[in-house]
């Protein structure tokens, strides 16, 4: 192996766990200890602060270093960058500029053959649908918001509200015009769905659980005394989000879900089943179950397929279609 290959190899090694023995990097890179040591003071000839741990094992732990030192990318790590940096226009974060000037920076110092790979990789980013381009979130409230969770310190902070907040995806109780006093919360997770950023937070003046939209957030300071977490009901954020988001308050489910069997082939609903579930029931034919925030909604959703629709289930779901034609028979006339 050649010699700087092996530096990346072995540094590559060295960021994936906190310490390594030294009989352990001798075996991984197939080399002597005396060659590991001397590597080892090539990377810190290079910048990179490497501690050598004592005791009958001794090895080497890699530490933050007080300036940036080179770095060296392998072909997956550079398409991983590059994509990274290229899709960060359309993430809701205001590091656009910076992205493409970190983009430049580091094509300019990779060998050729790396920056062909870089270039050969060509493709546009697209918001997600609903997403305004003029809507951002910057760095430096993102590094705050996350600071005061990672302390658990009670963050105030103003919020820009947009209607009511009955859903709990919190908008802020009343128009933006009226003023507002600040928000008072136990920050608790920072969550990135569908391109926006959003803070899963307890309520202290509303005793609930809330979801802010980060790019309404101004934090004010300081911030606050440090509390003991709660848990997050279900004690995944994650899902917790994606429940709000389906308007449901507790379970990682659509609240209405219902089954119905379509005009058309499987192969023909697959692609727009979404999270639904689809059964082949013939050449012409399917059962679709799928879910949504209200019947209504559910009944609207299943109309896009321009097929037969029979219910099996339940019968809200068909009370629904009769209501939705009724309206729709109205605007007609």
């Amino acid at each position: 192996m050649a010699s700087t290959s092996r530096l990346l190899t072995l540094l590559s090694l060295l960021q994936t766990r906190r310490d390594w023995p030294g009989a352990m990097l001798a075996k991984r890179l197939d080399i002597s200890h005396r060659t590991v040591r001397r590597d080892v003071d090539r990377l810190r000839e290079m910048g990179y602060s490497i501690q050598a741990t004592m005791g009958p094992d001794g090895g080497y732990r890699l530490d933050a270093g007080s300036e940036l030192p080179p770095l060296l990318f392998d072909d997956e790590q550079v398409v991983a960058l590059a994509v990274a940096l290229k899709a960060a226009a359309v993430s809701d974060v205001a590091v656009e500029e910076a992205a493409l000037r970190a983009l430049t920076t580091v094509r300019q110092v990779m060998p050729s053959r790396l920056r062909h790979r870089l270039d050969a990789l060509e493709f546009e980013a697209i918001a997600a649908v609903g997403q305004s381009a003029k809507v951002s979130v910057t760095p430096d409230a993102l590094i705050a918001l996350s600071a005061a969770v990672r302390g658990r310190e009670v963050l105030r902070f103003d919020y820009e509200s947009s209607g009511s907040d009955s859903s709990r995806v919190d908008g802020g109780d009343a128009a933006a015009a009226i003023p507002q006093p600040p928000r008072r919360v136990e920050p608790h997770h920072l969550i990135t769905a569908s391109g926006r950023w959003y803070l899963v937070a307890w309520d202290l003046d509303r005793a609930d659980w809330r979801v802010f939209r980060a790019d309404r957030i101004r934090p004010r300071t300081p911030t606050g005394p440090r509390f003991v977490r709660r848990q997050v009901p279900g004690g995944d954020a994650r899902a917790f989000v994606s429940a709000r988001f389906k308007g449901s308050a507790s379970a990682d489910a659509w609240p209405c879900r219902g089954t119905v069997i379509l005009g058309l082939p499987a192969r023909d609903v697959l692609p727009f089943a979404g999270d639904g579930v689809v059964e082949d029931l013939g050449e012409d034919s399917c059962s679709l179950t799928a879910g949504s925030w209200s019947w209504r909604a559910l009944a609207a959703s299943l109309g896009r397929f321009d097929a037969s629709i029979e219910v099996v289930e339940p019968p809200q779901l068909a009370t629904a279609f009769g209501e939705l034609a009724e309206r729709y028979a109205a605007a007609a006339n």
